[in-house]
């Protein structure tokens, strides 16, 4: 019997131990902290067993068995098996936040330099990030986030040969910085600026009237067209690729006005044609909307 097995993998706290839960909740069989040696073996017994899906944790704390890991996985394949290696990154400054926050341990840092720990990390598992199917940047991500990235694609795997490429159109500020996981980067600073209007800039490019000032300029409209053309040629050649997923970033001066109406507006134009999904990352940052006076 075939298995699919996802080698779960990456930095330490970038995310790889919610991942392997979120695979438990989800009918895989879960084993983290496997040597690889033993990966082969278990396989087999799975696929005796009758069990279809393994997701097996595998990173540094394994020491120098970590170097075989690569040769397991194609043996795994030369056998027929279905692997595929999902790899868990993050900015190390964030990575030490993290760190500081739960008080835990580095397994190459057990004494505390945690910065020389992530360095090194990384060069050991530089090869495997190489192999990965799909490498997810926790770096501005919450839990709820690396959960609803995963299931995607886990969604994405199950569609067969029939799948689309999943497009990402995601708005954003500049000022809080470029999306870690960005493709293709947009700049609509040069659009007139509904914040400098007093009536609209409590609002966002989600409510009608941020939207009809911003897809009302001549200049936004030439922008949509000529995003438009290139998205249309480009498109299908990434599918043709193989690329699981396509992240086009829209950015402004705050991500909560022109990116925010623009994003909608591009991802209607194309959602008829490709399976596209819309994030707004900062569209709150600015903080909650004032509440009206009362009586009004």
């Amino acid at each position: 019997m075939t298995v699919q097995v996802f080698v779960v993998t990456g930095l330490s706290g970038a995310g790889r131990s919610t991942a392997l839960n979120v695979l438990e909740d989800l009918g895989y069989y879960c084993v983290d902290n496997l040597p690889p040696e033993l990966a082969p073996r278990l396989v087999e017994m799975a696929s005796a067993g009758g069990l279809e899906r393994l997701a097996l944790g595998m990173d540094v704390r394994t020491g120098e068995f970590l170097a075989g890991t690569e040769g397991v996985i194609g043996t795994l394949r030369d056998e027929g098996h279905m692997v595929e290696v999902l790899f868990f990154d993050c900015n190390t400054q964030v990575l030490i936040r993290r760190y500081s926050e739960s008080r835990r341990p580095h397994p190459l840092a057990p004494g505390g330099d945690l910065t020389s720990a992530i360095k090194a990390e990384r060069a050991r598992l530089a090869t495997l990030r190489v192999d990965a199917a799909q490498i997810f940047d926790t770096t501005r991500m919450s839990v709820h986030d690396l959960k609803r990235a995963l299931v995607d694609h886990l969604q994405h795997l199950e569609r067969g040969p029939d799948w689309r490429m999943v497009t990402r159109i995601v708005s954003f500020g500049f000022k809080y910085g470029l999306p870690a996981d960005a493709d293709l980067v947009f700049d609509l600073r040069f659009l007139p600026n509904p914040h400098h209007d007093r009536a609209l800039r409590p609002q966002t490019g989600l409510d009608a009237p941020v939207s009809e000032f911003v897809l009302g300029q001549t200049e936004a409209q030439e922008l949509l067209e000529d995003v438009s053309q290139l998205l249309r040629r480009t498109l299908p050649r990434y599918q043709r690729e193989g690329k699981a997923y396509l992240t086009i970033a829209i950015g402004c001066t705050g991500g909560r006005h022109r990116s925010v109406a623009v994003s909608e507006e591009l991802a209607r134009r194309f959602r008829d044609e490709h399976e596209v999904v819309v994030a707004h990352r900062d569209v709150e940052r600015a903080g909650p909307r004032p509440k009206p006076a009362e009586g009004t």
